[in-house]
Formats: C-alpha cells, structure tokens, sequence
C-alpha cells in the first residue's frame, strides 16, 4: 500500500461515503470508487461492506485501519518535525477557535501579528469540534476545555467573565422567577454548558424562545429584542443596543486554554504568534474588559 491508499482508505473509513471522502481530499467519487477498487483487488480482501447507511469496515477491514492510523501517526509526526526545524518567519499556521473569540479576541491580534510578519500566512478555523493537534488539523487551538492528550503543550490563557444582557430599554427581570421572560440560549448539544444550568436556576420559569450555538448569533437575537441571553463580556459590552443586566450572581466565567503539538515548540512563527496573544492579553484590564489574565 501507498501512502496514498492509505489516506484514501482513512478518508472513506472515516467519513463513511464516497462523496463525502472525496470532498476531503479534494477527489471526484467515481475517482474514490475506482481507487478503492483497485486497492482491494490489489491486496485480495474486501475492505468495506456497501450498506444503505454507507461503507462499514469488515473484519480485514479495521486489521488494515489499525496499522493505517499508525502509519498516519509517523507521516504527521516527521511532517510536523520538519516544520519545527524551520526558522524562517513564513509558512502556514493553523489556528482554531470558538467563533466568538475569533471575531472579537484574536481577530485584532491576528491584524497586528500579520502587520508584523507579513510572510506568515494564519488560517484561522472557527469551529465548536475538537480538532486533533496530533494529525495537524490545527497547529495552534485556543478552547474552554483543557487539554488532555498526552503530546499536547498547553496553559491557561485567561479567564473570561459573562454577562447577562438584554435589549436596550428592557427592564430587570425578577431574579428567582422569569414569569414572561424570553431567552436566547445555546442549542440542545451544548445544554450542559455553566451558564445554561445558571440560566435555568436563575430564571426557572423564563421561555426559551430561541438556541444557536453562535454566541454572534445569540448576542443579535438578543439586541433584535427575541430574548435575553448569556454572553462573554468581551463581546456583550461591545456591542451597542445591548444592556448588561444585574443579577444577584453573575454568570459563571470560562477559562480559555491554548495547546499545540510538543513536535512544534521550537516552530518560530508559532512561537511569534502565541507570545504575542500571551503578551496582549495579558495587558487587559479585566474589570474593564471582562477578562482576567492567569499567570504562568
């Protein structure tokens, strides 16, 4: 096998059809088909049963993604050992985060950092998925949960205060009650998430009246007068039309942890890009801004 065939396999293993195993690697699905073919005829085996629900692994089948994944570790692991042994200040870097904090965190920084080293190229991914630092789907991932996998470098970065807001012009509710309030809050997913527990004891008997897990979102259906909503301050203070409520107790705040892959602690311009967020954020004042920086 190729380590072609080896990403093809991966890609319809993973994503469980040919078209949409295509899509990822940038391939037509009769190209997919006629490789994946070719590929089972030339090792003898059946790699994948045809269902209705899409291509499930056979017993050969998952014998061959153990040792793909394996190989896939060793090509990502000497790819990313390349990038770190680079000094220049250019090339790529991928960065993830949760949209609300690119739009209104990292965006300015990201402006300044490009302005200073105009080589370097940022892809900034706004996603609510994990992304995996192992198989470079991002080199740099700022996320409220912390890290855990074992070849991941990571701090945290700050602690961000919420607020509750509402429309401006929109009186205080009665806190311990919400008879006839309306709430914007995180879709069905994310329901376990600290201040959609603080939401229900604070206003038990408010209606929810819509869910988005975009807090951009939220924060413009709470100023269009839908409902009042839950915000991290860096986003709710700024925004005009919308009035910080007063609650007995406020939101719970989140921290935000920032890892990357061990393999890339010596890449310069990762290192460039993380000093200065560390650098910036570390300079806003947090009753201010809503944020409070942690130290190392």
């Amino acid at each position: 096998m190729e380590w072609s065939d080896v990403r093809l396999f991966l890609a319809i293993a993973r994503e469980g059809t040919l078209g949409a195993a295509a899509r990822s690697l940038g391939l037509t699905q009769p190209t997919m088909g006629r490789r994946l073919k070719a590929l089972e005829t030339s090792i003898g085996h059946s790699l994948f049963q045809r269902t209705s629900d899409g291509f499930v692994l056979t017993d050969e089948g998952a014998v061959v993604m153990a040792h793909a994944e394996r190989m896939e570790d060793e090509v990502t692991g000497m790819l990313r050992q390349l990038s770190g042994s680079q000094r220049e200040l250019d090339g790529l870097l991928r960065v993830s985060c949760s949209d609300w904090f690119g739009v209104h965190v990292l965006s300015p920084l990201l402006a300044g950092f490009a302005r200073q080293y105009p080589r370097v190229v940022v892809e900034l991914l706004t996603d609510q998925r994990l992304l995996n630092l192992s198989r470079r789907e991002a080199d740099l991932v700022f996320r409220i949960q912390p890290f855990t996998e074992p070849d991941v470098v990571s701090r945290k970065l700050v602690d961000i205060d919420y607020g509750l807001y509402a429309p401006a012009g929109i009186a205080e509710p009665v806190y311990g009650d919400g008879e006839g309030v309306c709430l914007v809050t995180m879709d069905e997913a994310f329901s376990d998430m600290p201040d959609v527990a603080w939401l229900r004891e604070t206003l038990p008997h408010a209606r929810i009246a819509m869910r988005s897990n975009s807090r951009d979102v939220q924060a413009a259906l709470c100023r269009g007068g839908v409902g009042l909503a839950v915000l991290p301050r860096p986003l709710g203070d700024g925004m005009d039309g919308l009035r910080r409520l007063v609650p007995p107790l406020p939101p719970p705040a989140r921290t935000t942890w920032v890892g990357y892959h061990r393999d890339l602690r010596r890449l310069p311009r990762l290192r460039a890009l993380l000093d200065l967020v560390v650098a910036e954020i570390g300079q806003i004042r947090a009753v201010k801004d809503g944020h409070r920086p942690i130290e190392d």
